[in-house]
């Protein structure tokens, strides 16, 4: 390929990044995508980029209308790629709009208890009907199911996390509803079964009531009339009565599945609530409530888990005593999350209590709030979960899988700087004084360059394992500064060999190293802790991720007398 097709196909695709992105393109995306779609190119990198260079300094002076008309004109299947990527790229099945009527939005909700923050888990339910709500230009609601004051006890910061977390992951809510503050809605319509004959109050203890149910025999308040059921239940509200007595909806006694006989939709709970206190002494439970607020909200599509089947079963009685239409229902199977082991909101709580975790955020985690502190872009979470898809079929959910997506992304980010674990210095001998420059991004050299000063005969620090891996004799490049050969493993000694780069010919291994008067660094992982050195220039990516290289992606999360990153992924 000569150098003018080569200079056309990097306009091209400098061209389509302006487009997309709406602004000046990145020289690490143009080159990742050349590189991409012409990996044949891979070797000729460095002659590329005063190429692709040239190009984007033209098209950073041009507007935005300026990149659409000539990406027309000489590349207007890159405009089409660019609309078939975003139609396509959501994997998700189209829904069946029949039930959505003239003028009715399609309407989806996520339905969290915000008894803790966001996991990945809830985050496939945020991403997924958010990106549902927009393939059919409708509306995603987060609606706050927190109406149990007892077992999973709301937490009152949870709920702003998960609005945020929402916005962090580029699903941000169009509407935001908290049940505990909608308890008049939900007896108003609690009355109107009473009334019809549909609900009712039973006093038996749950012993008692199952071993009736299980036989498909009533108990005996089910036939009370509704003055009785309206004054018992009157006496429910007043906490007249012990936690044992319930409001049970009205269903088929003897239907086979014991699980959909009379269903309870109230009960008494005195514990007090963390947002209204002790305003409420019944509370609906989620059957009860979800049914209600998915039909005030004008819901028309619901992804729950496989593990809720029944739950539609259930709450299909209460629509059709009150002549409502029910939303379309779709189910997803379990993910089983392969490599953090067995998390639920409480197990992390009672190890956040404990001190065995920092925070919600601590990296070996499975929350959004550690997986945004350990840098992954909201992008990759966000590809990720919308490729699962929607099926039945229960998902093994491996990170390497958000590891590459992750990667494709901060890639191209990403400065570059060397960072040596469990380190050991290595003494130069006859090595004269230099500099070591090395491009803060291989693909970018307009980035700058990072200058590492060395002194003569100077001691340098390499990797424990490094160290290991050598004996007497080899010759090794310390990357971006010389050549040594290992004169003595005890002390650990070499001499200086040059600077050729034909060493590399004949065998010898390039490893990274660091100057020893760099930064400590302590890098927070899922599994462990590393503790090592790195370039001091690290200093100057507070809250960036960074690749160390040969090591990882990182983000510097604090610089004092210690550096702390979190280990993003390698």
């Amino acid at each position: 390929m000569d150098t003018r097709e080569i200079e056309l196909i990097a306009r091209k695709l400098a061209l389509q990044n302006a487009y997309k992105y709406g602004k000046a393109p990145q020289a690490g995306a143009v080159m990742g995508k050349l590189m991409g779609t012409h990996p044949e190119l891979k070797a000729q990198a460095k002659e590329l980029m005063p190429i692709i260079q040239k190009a984007l300094a033209e098209i950073g002076q041009m507007t935005n209308d300026e990149v659409k008309s000539e990406l027309e004109s000489i590349a207007p299947e890159l405009i089409e790629e660019l609309h078939v990527k975003k139609e396509t790229r959501r994997g998700l099945p189209e829904l069946d709009i029949s039930n959505v009527k003239p003028g009715q939005k399609v309407t989806l909700r996520i339905a969290p208890n915000p008894n803790g923050p966001p996991s990945l888990g809830n985050a496939r339910g945020i991403i997924v009907n958010y990106e549902y709500a927009r393939m059919y230009d409708g509306v995603f609601i987060m609606r706050f199911d927190d109406t149990d004051p007892s077992i999973k006890k709301p937490m009152l910061e949870a709920y702003q996390w998960y609005v945020d977390q929402a916005k962090w992951l580029g699903c941000p809510p169009d509407k935001v509803v908290i049940a505990s503050d909608r308890l008049p809605l939900y007896y108003e319509y609690a009355e109107k079964l009473i009334e019809m004959g549909k609900a009712y109050v039973c006093f038996c203890d749950h012993d008692t009531f199952k071993e009736l149910k299980d036989k498909g025999e009533p108990c005996p308040h089910r036939d009370a009339l509704p003055e009785e059921n309206m004054k018992n239940w009157r006496a429910m509200l007043n906490g007249d009565f012990e936690e044992k007595v319930v409001l049970r909806i009205k269903t088929d006694i003897r239907h086979k599945d014991p699980a959909l006989r009379d269903w309870v939709a109230f009960r008494i709970v005195r514990e007090e609530h963390p947002r209204v206190g002790k305003k409420y002494l019944v509370w609906p439970m989620l059957d009860f409530e979800s049914a209600m607020e998915d039909h005030f909200l004008g819901v028309t599509h619901i992804i729950r888990g496989k593990d809720l089947m029944k739950t539609a079963d259930k709450q299909r009685y209460v629509y059709k005593y009150l002549g409502w239409e029910y939303p379309k229902v779709y189910h997803w199977g379990r993910v089983r999350l392969l490599g953090f082991g067995k998390f639920s909101t409480s197990v992390m709580k009672k190890g956040i209590e404990a001190g065995e975790y920092t925070g919600w955020d601590d990296p070996r985690l499975p929350t959004v709030a550690a997986l945004k502190r350990r840098g992954f872009e909201p992008e990759a979470i966000r590809n990720v979960m919308v490729n699962m898809g929607v099926t039945e079929t229960d998902i093994e959910f491996s990170m390497e899988t958000l590891y590459a997506e992750n990667r494709k992304i901060v890639d191209a980010k990403a400065n570059r700087y060397f960072f040596v674990n469990d380190p050991v210095a290595l003494r130069v001998k006859g090595a004269p004084q230099t500099t070591a420059k090395a491009p803060l991004h291989p693909l970018d050299h307009a980035r700058g360059f990072r200058e590492i000063h060395v002194d003569e005969n100077p001691e340098v620090l390499v990797t424990l394992a490094d160290k290991n891996a050598f004996r007497v004799g080899d010759i090794i490049r310390l990357k971006d500064l010389y050549n040594v050969r290992l004169t003595s493993m005890e002390p650990f000694e070499a001499e200086y060999v040059g600077n050729d780069l034909s060493v590399l010919k004949q065998g010898a291994r390039i490893i990274h190293w660091a100057p020893v008067d760099g930064l400590p660094v302590r890098v927070l992982g899922p599994d462990r802790e590393y503790h090592g050195v790195a370039e001091r220039g690290v200093h100057n990516e507070l809250n960036n991720v960074v690749q160390f290289e040969r090591f990882a992606f990182c983000r510097i999360d604090s610089i004092n007398r210690v550096v702390v990153a979190y280990y993003t992924h390698p």
